[in-house]
């Protein structure tokens, strides 16, 4: 069980790490309290989770692009 968790939070998005990163609040805490409010607003939070997911890749990619001393 603990390998699996392993495997999902290194291959997850790290949307709820870099939330608590930068509020300075414990990632386990800001999951649980996504996963209460996905049940209270039957799951509404799930696309806020995906578009900050999506902007998190797309931060990332520019950032990789601009490192890459190949692009031109």
């Amino acid at each position: 069980m603990q390998k699996l968790k392993d495997l999902i939070e290194l291959h997850a998005f790290g949307v709820c790490t870099a939330i608590g990163e930068r509020l300075g609040i414990a990632s386990n805490k800001i999951r649980l309290w996504f996963i209460y409010i996905s049940f209270l607003t039957f799951g509404s939070p799930v696309i806020v989770y995906m578009i900050l997911a999506f902007i998190r890749s797309i931060k990332n990619y520019i950032l990789l692009a601009k490192r890459n001393p190949l692009n031109y």
